[in-house]
């Protein structure tokens, strides 16, 4: 590792870290450390690195905002990669908008309705950044990301860079390509409609209005945990089970919206991970259905 890090120093590819404690990098509040912590700031220094870790052997994992992501008490074993300041980008031209990976999904969403630009308005409720929304091919409200993508860059595990179209994402429900294949989003173009401004702001209010009435945004989460099964969803089925309020340490299923696991304050990966097995095997038991984690799992178990 001492030798990896020297090289990663000397190719300048933006900030090494040791031993980083992810905490204080996730939504929920929890996480152990990072072997390797790096923030490039380019795509020339993400290729880099990416190149140097393929070349070591080490394993990686990419984290944004720490929205979607538990990340287990002990920790991440390798590299986590965290995208910097020079990914945070945004660019309106005509009907399309390009953003960075690392520009918020919600900021995007309120500036495309801004310039009279509509088919983001989704958006407006999910957390994290622009490149996790892409990975997970996320949605809300009838609509997601596949309906809106343009083309997305991507730099792979290799240190490679390709521009990929809508089809070449193979996007299905909260999946894409990038669930088989290494790579990490850089920059994505999406293509909207000219809307009416004051149309597109009544819709985002809605949305926002909703949310601060059926989230508990006031707590540390990390959005919904379990995916919504074929014509149902999740949270009706938790809720229904009697399984609000129900605990384990410092986790707790949220009292105002059963598909939240809240954080009281000294919640562990632990804690969250049984909650969730107990809140699986009851709907299991109770409805003969097996609700799947929407949560990305990461680190050493």
């Amino acid at each position: 590792m001492e030798q990896l890090v020297a090289e990663l120093e000397q190719a300048r590819i933006g900030r090494v870290r040791l031993h980083e404690p992810l905490a204080g990098h996730t939504t929920w509040k929890i996480g152990g450390p990072a072997d390797l912590f790096v923030m490039p700031d380019t795509e020339e220094q993400l290729a880099a690195a990416l190149a140097l870790l393929y070349r070591h052997g080490v394993p990686w994992c990419v984290l944004g905002r720490g929205s979607n992501t538990l990340v287990s008490d002990k920790g991440i074993r390798g590299a986590v990669i965290k995208l910097g300041d020079g990914f945070d980008e945004i660019r309106f031209e005509d009907d399309t908008v390009t953003a960075g990976a690392s520009y918020s999904f919600i900021k995007l969403s309120v500036m495309a309705g801004k310039e009279g630009l509509t088919g983001l308005e989704f958006a407006g409720g999910i957390p994290g950044t622009v490149g996790g929304a892409v990975y997970m091919n996320a949605g809300a409200h009838n609509s997601d990301i596949s309906r809106i993508l343009q083309s997305v860059d991507i730099t792979w595990e290799d240190g490679s860079r390709e521009v990929l179209g809508n089809e070449q994402m193979a996007f299905t429900y909260r999946h894409t390509i990038l669930h088989e294949r290494r790579g990490i989003v850089t920059r994505a173009v999406f293509r909207l409609e000219e809307g009416d401004r004051k149309e597109i702001a009544a819709a985002m209010a809605t949305y926002k209005d909703r949310r601060r009435r059926t989230q508990p945004l006031q707590m540390a989460c990390a959005g919904s945990v379990f995916r919504n099964p074929p014509n149902d969803h999740a949270a009706r089925l938790i809720e229904t089970a009697g399984l609000k309020g129900l605990r384990e340490g410092g986790a707790e299923v949220s009292q105002v919206h059963a598909n939240f696991i809240v954080n009281h304050g000294d919640a562990t990966a632990e804690d969250v991970l049984t909650l969730m097995r107990r809140v699986q095997q009851t709907i299991e038991q109770t409805n003969g259905i097996l609700l799947v984690p929407e949560v990305l799992l990461m680190g050493e178990r």
